[in-house]
């Protein structure tokens, strides 16, 4: 069995080092992301580049899941309270528009020849599995990208949640949380231009400065499970592999980076 030290160089089974720092990664690609520049719901560059990237990771042995959100389609927090909606309603269609997000991405990706696999957190049999923990690990292992899709199966909690739960459910190492922006910043930087990129922060600092990152659900369970998070620009080229590699880009939550490591 390979054995994985975060943080540093990992060792295969010959006991040579590998340049990367997780074998196991859980991505989190948000619905605004894959929007683009917003001119459709889907931008297909965006979805040909993330699985150009994720395909030369994976060459490396590095196992990929995917946590799809469905904000470019549909926000169900936004949409609570309009036309008679009601939470939970609103909430079970922005699911629905995640699995649309993940059936677009599995398809872009198996063009490229990855093999794909999206699993939903309610039945939808016709279009994907069901989510089942020890398939999804197994699909791991063979080399397939698992894609999640419908976040938790409830209303109530967001996507990102729905990332800190998968990742670890399937002993996945870190959260890459792959945005539009190149990390987090200690302001807005849409209305103060001073605001200053961090480079690393505790799970406290998130909570405590009330810093826009992820909800409290999220870092609460990263926190409790010790899974470190990566916040990084999605719309960078070669970000994705250089996070998924572990090389230090973006802001680092929960852990600390390698002092040897340039950042990118």
């Amino acid at each position: 069995m390979s054995t994985t030290t975060p943080f540093r160089l990992s060792m295969d089974e010959a006991g040579k080092s590998r340049p990367y720092k997780w074998q196991r990664v859980l991505l989190k690609v948000s619905g605004e992301a894959l929007a683009g520049d917003r001119t459709q719901n889907i931008d297909p560059k965006i979805t040909m580049a993330i699985a150009r990237e994720v395909a030369s990771v994976t060459r490396l042995g590095i196992e990929v899941a995917i946590v799809v959100g469905g904000g470019n389609i549909f926000r169900g927090s936004s949409w609570a309270g309009s036309s008679s909606l009601d939470r939970s309603s609103a909430d079970y269609i922005g699911m629905l528009a995640t699995v649309m997000n993940a059936i677009f991405l599995q398809a872009t990706m198996e063009s490229i020849g990855i093999a794909t696999r999206v699993q939903t957190a309610f039945r939808m049999s016709e279009v994907a599995e069901p989510y089942i923990r020890r398939r999804a690990i197994r699909h791991l292992e063979k080399g397939r990208v698992v894609i999640f899709a419908a976040g938790t199966g409830n209303p109530f909690f967001t996507t990102d949640t729905a990332a800190a739960l998968r990742c670890a459910e399937i002993n996945a190492e870190v959260v890459l949380k792959a945005t539009n922006v190149d990390g987090v910043y200690d302001d807005d930087p849409r209305f103060n231009p001073n605001a200053q990129l961090l480079d690393s922060l505790s799970y406290h600092d998130v909570t405590s400065r009330d810093l826009s990152v992820m909800d409290m659900t999220a870092i609460t369970l990263c926190q409790e499970n010790n899974i470190p998070v990566v916040v990084f620009n999605l719309t960078k080229p070669g970000n994705i592999s250089k996070a998924i590699r572990g090389e230090r880009v973006g802001t680092l939550i929960g852990g600390t980076w390698n002092s040897t490591a340039a950042k990118m």
